[in-house]
Protein backbone atom coordinates (compact mmCIF):
# COMPACT_ATOMS: atom_id res chain seq x y z
CA UNK A 1 0.00 0.00 0.00
CA UNK A 2 1.38 3.41 -0.92
CA UNK A 3 1.81 6.18 1.60
CA UNK A 4 -0.68 8.35 -0.28
CA UNK A 5 -3.35 5.65 -0.12
CA UNK A 6 -2.74 5.20 3.61
CA UNK A 7 -3.12 8.96 4.09
CA UNK A 8 -6.42 8.88 2.17
CA UNK A 9 -7.66 6.05 4.38
CA UNK A 10 -6.75 8.06 7.48
CA UNK A 11 -8.56 11.11 6.06
CA UNK A 12 -11.68 9.02 5.45
CA UNK A 13 -11.49 7.79 9.03
CA UNK A 14 -11.33 11.43 10.15
CA UNK A 15 -14.60 12.18 8.34
CA UNK A 16 -16.15 9.12 9.97
CA UNK A 17 -15.04 10.29 13.40
CA UNK A 18 -16.57 13.70 12.75
CA UNK A 19 -19.92 12.20 11.81
CA UNK A 20 -19.76 9.91 14.83
CA UNK A 21 -19.05 12.80 17.21
CA UNK A 22 -21.98 14.83 15.91
CA UNK A 23 -24.43 11.94 16.05
CA UNK A 24 -23.24 10.82 19.49
CA UNK A 25 -23.55 14.38 20.77
CA UNK A 26 -27.14 14.55 19.60
CA UNK A 27 -27.98 11.19 21.15
CA UNK A 28 -26.24 12.07 24.42
CA UNK A 29 -28.20 15.29 24.79
CA UNK A 30 -31.51 13.67 23.92
CA UNK A 31 -30.81 11.16 26.70
CA UNK A 32 -31.26 13.95 29.23
CA UNK A 33 -34.95 14.15 28.33
CA UNK A 34 -35.93 10.59 27.53
CA UNK A 35 -34.47 7.16 26.94
CA UNK A 36 -30.97 6.26 28.20
CA UNK A 37 -28.11 7.15 25.90
CA UNK A 38 -27.58 3.49 24.90
CA UNK A 39 -31.14 3.39 23.50
CA UNK A 40 -30.90 6.63 21.54
CA UNK A 41 -30.89 5.92 17.76
CA UNK A 42 -28.59 8.87 17.06
CA UNK A 43 -26.05 7.64 19.59
CA UNK A 44 -26.17 4.10 18.21
CA UNK A 45 -25.69 5.44 14.68
CA UNK A 46 -22.69 7.38 15.96
CA UNK A 47 -21.21 4.22 17.44
CA UNK A 48 -21.61 2.49 14.07
CA UNK A 49 -19.79 5.37 12.38
CA UNK A 50 -17.09 5.05 15.05
CA UNK A 51 -16.64 1.37 14.24
CA UNK A 52 -16.23 2.06 10.52
CA UNK A 53 -13.76 4.86 11.24
CA UNK A 54 -11.87 2.63 13.66
CA UNK A 55 -11.43 -0.12 11.06
CA UNK A 56 -10.04 2.44 8.62
CA UNK A 57 -7.74 3.76 11.34
CA UNK A 58 -6.39 0.27 12.01
CA UNK A 59 -5.51 -0.10 8.34
CA UNK A 60 -3.78 3.29 8.27
CA UNK A 61 -1.79 2.48 11.43
CA UNK A 62 -0.28 -0.55 9.74
CA UNK A 63 1.55 1.76 7.34
CA UNK A 64 1.92 5.14 9.03
CA UNK A 65 3.35 6.25 12.41
CA UNK A 66 0.92 6.81 15.26
CA UNK A 67 1.39 10.57 15.36
CA UNK A 68 0.76 10.90 11.61
CA UNK A 69 -2.52 8.98 11.68
CA UNK A 70 -3.69 10.63 14.88
CA UNK A 71 -2.84 14.06 13.48
CA UNK A 72 -5.06 13.46 10.47
CA UNK A 73 -7.88 12.19 12.68
CA UNK A 74 -7.60 15.34 14.76
CA UNK A 75 -8.73 17.35 11.75
CA UNK A 76 -12.23 16.54 12.98
CA UNK A 77 -11.94 19.58 15.25
CA UNK A 78 -12.62 21.92 12.33
CA UNK A 79 -15.76 20.13 11.22
CA UNK A 80 -17.19 19.63 14.69
CA UNK A 81 -16.57 23.22 15.72
CA UNK A 82 -18.26 24.45 12.55
CA UNK A 83 -21.17 22.08 13.13
CA UNK A 84 -21.52 23.46 16.64
CA UNK A 85 -22.06 26.85 14.97
CA UNK A 86 -24.53 25.86 12.23
CA UNK A 87 -21.75 25.14 9.68
CA UNK A 88 -21.15 28.85 9.22
CA UNK A 89 -17.55 29.95 9.96
CA UNK A 90 -18.76 33.52 10.41
CA UNK A 91 -20.78 32.39 13.42
CA UNK A 92 -17.44 31.75 15.11
CA UNK A 93 -15.87 34.64 16.94
CA UNK A 94 -12.56 35.76 15.45
CA UNK A 95 -10.56 34.08 18.20
CA UNK A 96 -12.15 30.71 17.48
CA UNK A 97 -11.62 31.05 13.72
CA UNK A 98 -7.93 31.65 14.31
CA UNK A 99 -7.84 28.83 16.86
CA UNK A 100 -9.37 26.31 14.45
CA UNK A 101 -6.87 27.39 11.81
CA UNK A 102 -4.01 27.02 14.28
CA UNK A 103 -5.08 23.51 15.28
CA UNK A 104 -5.40 22.38 11.67
CA UNK A 105 -2.16 24.02 10.53
CA UNK A 106 -0.21 22.61 13.46
CA UNK A 107 -1.53 19.10 13.01
CA UNK A 108 -0.90 19.14 9.25
CA UNK A 109 2.75 19.97 9.94
CA UNK A 110 2.93 17.16 12.50
CA UNK A 111 1.50 14.69 9.98
CA UNK A 112 3.88 15.87 7.25
CA UNK A 113 6.86 15.35 9.54
CA UNK A 114 6.17 11.63 9.93
CA UNK A 115 8.48 9.08 8.31
CA UNK A 116 6.17 6.50 6.65
CA UNK A 117 7.64 3.20 7.76
CA UNK A 118 7.57 0.80 10.71
CA UNK A 119 10.30 -1.08 12.61
CA UNK A 120 10.94 -4.76 11.99
CA UNK A 121 10.67 -5.52 15.72
CA UNK A 122 9.61 -3.73 18.89
CA UNK A 123 11.80 -3.24 21.98
CA UNK A 124 11.16 -5.95 24.61
CA UNK A 125 9.84 -3.37 27.08
CA UNK A 126 7.19 -2.00 24.70
CA UNK A 127 4.34 -4.35 25.59
CA UNK A 128 4.86 -4.27 29.40
CA UNK A 129 5.10 -0.47 29.43
CA UNK A 130 1.94 -0.09 27.37
CA UNK A 131 -0.01 -2.56 29.50
CA UNK A 132 1.03 -0.92 32.78
CA UNK A 133 0.09 2.48 31.38
CA UNK A 134 -3.32 1.17 30.37
CA UNK A 135 -3.93 -0.20 33.87
CA UNK A 136 -3.01 3.16 35.45
CA UNK A 137 -5.37 5.07 33.12
CA UNK A 138 -8.21 2.62 33.71
CA UNK A 139 -7.68 2.87 37.47
CA UNK A 140 -7.92 6.67 37.32
CA UNK A 141 -11.03 6.61 35.13
CA UNK A 142 -13.64 6.24 37.96
CA UNK A 143 -12.30 9.34 39.72
CA UNK A 144 -12.48 11.40 36.53
CA UNK A 145 -15.96 10.05 35.85
CA UNK A 146 -17.22 11.09 39.29
CA UNK A 147 -15.74 14.57 38.88
CA UNK A 148 -17.91 14.94 35.77
CA UNK A 149 -15.93 17.79 34.20
CA UNK A 150 -16.29 17.73 30.39
CA UNK A 151 -12.70 18.76 29.64
CA UNK A 152 -11.25 16.14 31.99
CA UNK A 153 -13.53 13.53 30.46
CA UNK A 154 -12.43 14.57 26.98
CA UNK A 155 -8.81 14.27 28.12
CA UNK A 156 -9.54 10.79 29.45
CA UNK A 157 -11.21 9.88 26.15
CA UNK A 158 -8.15 11.10 24.27
CA UNK A 159 -5.93 8.87 26.38
CA UNK A 160 -8.28 5.97 25.74
CA UNK A 161 -8.34 6.39 21.97
CA UNK A 162 -4.63 7.18 21.94
CA UNK A 163 -3.92 4.00 23.87
CA UNK A 164 -5.96 2.06 21.33
CA UNK A 165 -3.87 3.49 18.50
CA UNK A 166 -0.63 2.57 20.28
CA UNK A 167 -1.82 -0.97 20.92
CA UNK A 168 -2.89 -1.42 17.29
CA UNK A 169 0.46 -0.12 16.08
CA UNK A 170 2.34 -2.42 18.48
CA UNK A 171 0.43 -5.61 17.72
CA UNK A 172 2.27 -8.02 15.43
CA UNK A 173 4.64 -5.62 13.64
CA UNK A 174 4.81 -6.37 9.95
CA UNK A 175 2.15 -7.56 7.50
CA UNK A 176 -0.77 -9.51 8.97
CA UNK A 177 -1.42 -12.93 7.44
CA UNK A 178 -4.30 -15.37 7.77
CA UNK A 179 -2.07 -18.09 9.19
CA UNK A 180 -0.96 -15.80 12.05
CA UNK A 181 -4.34 -14.22 12.78
CA UNK A 182 -5.14 -16.75 15.52
CA UNK A 183 -2.05 -15.68 17.46
CA UNK A 184 -3.63 -12.28 18.01
CA UNK A 185 -5.91 -13.77 20.66
CA UNK A 186 -2.80 -14.62 22.70
CA UNK A 187 -1.51 -11.04 22.58
CA UNK A 188 -2.56 -9.05 25.69
CA UNK A 189 -2.44 -5.86 23.64
CA UNK A 190 -5.55 -7.05 21.78
CA UNK A 191 -7.48 -6.80 25.03
CA UNK A 192 -5.85 -3.45 25.67
CA UNK A 193 -7.33 -2.26 22.37
CA UNK A 194 -10.80 -3.27 23.54
CA UNK A 195 -10.51 -1.85 27.06
CA UNK A 196 -9.04 1.49 26.01
CA UNK A 197 -11.47 1.81 23.12
CA UNK A 198 -14.46 1.29 25.41
CA UNK A 199 -13.00 3.81 27.85
CA UNK A 200 -12.64 6.36 25.06
CA UNK A 201 -16.22 5.91 23.87
CA UNK A 202 -17.73 6.14 27.36
CA UNK A 203 -15.66 9.12 28.48
CA UNK A 204 -16.29 11.08 25.29
CA UNK A 205 -20.03 10.36 25.44
CA UNK A 206 -20.12 11.78 28.98
CA UNK A 207 -18.08 14.80 27.91
CA UNK A 208 -20.48 15.52 25.04
CA UNK A 209 -23.48 15.16 27.31
CA UNK A 210 -22.31 17.94 29.62
CA UNK A 211 -20.19 20.17 27.37
CA UNK A 212 -19.97 21.82 23.94
CA UNK A 213 -18.92 19.61 21.03
CA UNK A 214 -16.14 21.85 19.69
CA UNK A 215 -14.06 22.35 22.86
CA UNK A 216 -14.47 18.72 23.94
CA UNK A 217 -13.34 17.51 20.53
CA UNK A 218 -10.40 19.93 20.62
CA UNK A 219 -9.11 18.45 23.88
CA UNK A 220 -9.75 14.93 22.62
CA UNK A 221 -8.01 15.56 19.30
CA UNK A 222 -4.78 17.04 20.58
CA UNK A 223 -4.54 14.59 23.50
CA UNK A 224 -4.76 11.63 21.14
CA UNK A 225 -2.09 13.18 18.91
CA UNK A 226 0.50 14.44 21.38
CA UNK A 227 0.54 11.68 24.01
CA UNK A 228 0.50 8.57 21.78
CA UNK A 229 2.66 10.38 19.23
CA UNK A 230 5.44 10.88 21.76
CA UNK A 231 5.05 7.34 23.07
CA UNK A 232 5.19 5.97 19.53
CA UNK A 233 8.46 7.78 18.87
CA UNK A 234 10.01 6.83 22.22
CA UNK A 235 8.76 3.26 22.48
CA UNK A 236 7.53 1.88 19.16
CA UNK A 237 10.20 3.10 16.78
CA UNK A 238 8.09 5.70 14.95
CA UNK A 239 10.33 8.28 13.33
CA UNK A 240 10.26 11.94 12.32
CA UNK A 241 11.63 12.82 8.89
CA UNK A 242 15.26 13.96 9.07
CA UNK A 243 15.40 17.71 9.50
CA UNK A 244 11.71 17.98 10.48
CA UNK A 245 12.18 17.78 14.24
CA UNK A 246 11.80 21.53 14.75
CA UNK A 247 8.76 21.70 12.49
CA UNK A 248 7.11 18.83 14.35
CA UNK A 249 7.65 20.53 17.71
CA UNK A 250 6.35 23.84 16.35
CA UNK A 251 3.29 22.08 14.94
CA UNK A 252 2.47 20.54 18.32
CA UNK A 253 2.87 23.88 20.12
CA UNK A 254 0.69 25.74 17.59
CA UNK A 255 -2.00 23.06 17.80
CA UNK A 256 -1.96 23.16 21.60
CA UNK A 257 -2.29 26.94 21.52
CA UNK A 258 -5.37 26.59 19.34
CA UNK A 259 -6.90 24.07 21.71
CA UNK A 260 -6.35 26.33 24.71
CA UNK A 261 -8.14 29.13 22.86
CA UNK A 262 -11.05 26.88 21.89
CA UNK A 263 -11.56 25.63 25.42
CA UNK A 264 -11.76 29.10 26.95
CA UNK A 265 -15.37 30.21 27.52
CA UNK A 266 -16.51 33.37 25.79
CA UNK A 267 -19.55 35.02 27.40
CA UNK A 268 -20.29 37.14 24.34
CA UNK A 269 -20.49 34.26 21.87
CA UNK A 270 -23.60 32.16 21.44
CA UNK A 271 -22.68 28.49 21.68
CA UNK A 272 -25.09 26.61 19.45
CA UNK A 273 -25.60 22.95 20.09
CA UNK A 274 -26.05 20.27 17.43
CA UNK A 275 -29.71 19.36 17.03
Amino acid sequence: MTTLFALLIAATAMVGNTVAALWEARGSRLAKYGRPVWLQPWFLAGLLADVVAWVLTVVALRYLPVFAVQSILAGAIALTTLADHDWNPWNLIRRDRWAVGAVLAGLVVVAASAAPDRPDALPPVATPVLLVSFVVILAAAPFVWRAGRPMLLALLAGLGFGGTALAVRAIHPGPLRWETAGNLLLDPLVYGVVAMGVLGVLAFARALQDGAVGPATAVLSVTEVVVPGLVGIALLGDRIRPGWEGAALAGVLVALGGVVALTRPDPESVRRRVH
